[in-house]
């Protein structure tokens, strides 16, 4: 049985089934990442002075992701672009560069993440704040390779000249009243960004799949129906500039406000 308008265009709409699909999934989408976006604005408008942190992520890395994902948005445009002028040898390399690209992508998101697991906050019994990257830990205590602070208040700007400076500090477990990585349970802030990045990143993860089946098992369509093929790379490719723009705005508003 046939399935009309895989290739051919609907008459209702001018576009073929799986891209009307696509542009519909999309539009929900919009608005899931759309309410979290406004409910990121709502508690930071919300939050009392000195209470949002700055400056905890990592700025290099954020713009190293960028111009990554950005330039995979490239390279699946000309895998689609490759595949309608049925050159197939480059539409194999660019898809390639695209889930190499993906990959790296979400191998540096895996690393911040472990770098907030592995990044302590600990409360002192006499009032002091420790914070840094956990060294060791057993039943004597903790080393961290960090710094301590006088205020919790101090710890909200990562900017500070202050927060550069790290040392191996040794705290015996007597004089710990609390300590707690960075997870998302530690604030707010690491609750939204860990949900925004970690909602993302499934989607990357996504991408992932669908790229490394076009560019595989399911490359084998080409010498069948490569029309549908090249439909199925365009549909693939929408769904990246997406997660793309979607980053796009992620940047800015979770690493350099």
């Amino acid at each position: 049985m046939d399935i009309p308008y895989t290739v051919q265009p609907r008459p209702d709409t001018g576009v073929y089934n799986s891209k009307v699909g696509l542009w519909l999934f999309l539009a929900s989408e919009v608005m899931l990442f759309g309410g979290l976006f406004s409910s990121y604005i709502l508690l930071r408008v919300a939050a009392p002075p000195g209470t949002w942190p700055t400056g905890w992520l990592s700025v290099p890395l954020g713009t190293l992701n960028t111009i990554i994902l950005a330039s995979s948005a490239v390279t699946t445009l000309l895998a689609w672009a490759a595949c309608k002028a049925k050159m197939f040898d480059r539409y194999k390399l660019y898809m390639g560069l695209t889930l190499m690209l993906a990959l790296v992508f979400i191998s540096i998101k895996g690393y911040e993440y472990y770098t907030k697991f592995t990044h302590y906050e600990v409360a002192l019994k006499d009032g002091r704040f420790a914070d840094g990257h956990l060294v060791s830990r057993d039943a004597s205590g903790v080393v961290l390779k960090g710094r301590y602070v006088a205020d919790r208040a101090e710890l909200m700007n990562g900017r500070s000249p202050h927060a550069a400076a790290h040392e191996e500090i040794r705290i015996p477990t007597d004089q710990i009243k609390k300590i707690g990585n960075y997870r998302p349970a530690h604030n707010t802030f690491m609750a939204i960004y860990f949900t925004l990045t970690g909602l993302h990143g499934l989607h990357v993860l996504g991408g992932i799949v669908v790229f490394a089946y076009l560019w595989g098992p399911g490359s084998r369509m080409w010498k069948t129906e490569p029309e549908r093929f090249t439909n199925r790379v365009e549909v693939a490719g929408l769904f990246w500039h997406f997660v793309d723009l979607v980053w796009i705005f992620l940047f800015p508003v979770l690493y350099l406000t």
